[in-house]
């Protein structure tokens, strides 16, 4: 496990502007953390990272947005308001898992049944007004 500290919303959108870079086809990243942690900040920064120019938005009320990469699509999920792994096979996300691109979710836990074996764990704990405590596991 690698452990960050960021002290501000740039530094936290560096680092996964970096850590999006290294993301290939197939990678399932769980993005973990409270509300207000920073997830669709690191989210923002992912895509930077793969290339994405358009404004990355938290998909909250769509559960999922699609992003165009230069080598990778980018599946952004936002499970939060999913009550199920049932209501969300029922919508399709489980198919975008095993698409080729990259899945980044929020809120993984209400899905987990669905979640492919091997994912790639973020967690961001607020330990601060600004600062962060990101772990990549």
């Amino acid at each position: 496990m690698a452990v960050f500290f960021s002290s501000s919303a740039e530094e936290t959108t560096e680092l996964a502007r970096r850590f999006g870079a290294t993301l290939k086809g197939g990678d399932t990243v769980l993005l973990c953390g409270d509300l207000g942690a920073g997830k669709t900040m690191f989210a923002k920064g992912v895509a930077l990272g793969m290339g994405i120019t358009e404004e990355v938005t938290s998909p909250t009320y769509a559960y999922m947005n699609e992003y165009e990469g230069t080598r990778y699509k980018l599946y952004h999920y936002d499970c939060y308001r999913i009550e199920s792994a049932a209501q969300a096979e029922g919508l399709g996300l489980a198919d975008y898992f095993y698409a080729g691109g990259v899945c980044l979710v929020e809120w993984s836990e209400n899905i987990a049944e669905l979640l492919p074996p091997a994912c790639i764990r973020v967690t961001i704990e607020k330990t601060g007004e600004n600062t962060r405590e990101i772990r990549i596991a």
